[in-house]
């Protein structure tokens, strides 16, 4: 298997456009996995932040220096297509706890075609604040551990620590009160 650095300079210097597509199927699942998590669950919207993701990806490939893995830069940039969307959703007079909420409330059909522990799960992301939902999306489904986290958020250290403490508290709490027991 032809490795991730190996693809990025095909892509990069003689503009390769198969080998940026077998980047694409290699971490399409984690980016598409990390917006629906984001979202609480909105598909068409986590299929077109994934796209953006890829686009500005493959149009700033050049710049990938391989200070990091290709999968921690690619997340980052899906971090920050993430947050650009906060930020416009922001500006037309949103807050964020109000998209939730109407995140929850746009799609609850597509929550009660999932299981009752999916929909349990995304009510409870919704509770957290956008930092501490993305730090604990990153460390507890994806499987990041605190120092990606801070390369792909740019986030001190202690911060995300404090936001997964945060996080977890809220969702246990959350999940305790909804009938799913810590044993």
């Amino acid at each position: 298997m032809t490795s991730d650095l190996s693809l990025v300079a095909q892509v990069a210097v003689l503009g390769n456009k198969r080998a940026f597509d077998e980047l694409v199927r290699r971490y399409q699942s984690p980016v598409r996995r990390f917006f629906l998590n984001q979202t609480l669950g909105d598909e068409q919207l986590s299929d077109d932040l994934a796209q953006d993701t890829f686009l500005k990806a493959y149009l700033n490939i050049g710049q990938f220096k391989s200070l990091s893995s290709f999968q921690t830069w690619l997340m980052r940039i899906a971090y920050n297509v993430f947050y650009d969307h906060c930020r416009k959703m922001k500006n037309e007079k949103l807050e964020m706890r109000d998209v939730n909420e109407e995140m929850i409330n746009d799609h609850s059909s597509l929550l009660t075609s999932h299981s009752s522990f999916k929909m349990d799960l995304y009510a409870a992301l919704a509770l957290l604040k956008p930092d501490e939902r993305t730090c604990i999306t990153l460390q507890l489904i994806d499987g990041y551990d605190i120092q990606k986290i801070v390369e792909i958020t740019g986030i001190k250290e202690g911060t995300v620590k404090s936001h997964l403490s945060r996080g977890k508290d809220k969702m246990a709490t959350y999940l305790k009160n909804n009938g799913y027991d810590r044993r």
